[in-house]
């Protein structure tokens, strides 16, 4: 049961900073163009050499 002293913070820190990086992201754009992701995958620009 002594463990659950360090295993319970332990999962709440990870979580936060997990739940923190995501409102990170959301806040810096990464999920403004979702759809052009998809379409650049179907364009045919690569370079021929």
């Amino acid at each position: 049961m002594n463990v659950l002293l360090y295993l319970v913070p332990a999962a709440l820190i990870l979580g936060l900073t997990g739940l923190a990086a995501f409102l990170w992201s959301l806040r810096n754009g990464q999920y403004d163009d979702i759809q052009g992701a998809a379409v650049r995958v179907l364009s045919d620009d690569d370079l021929r050499s």
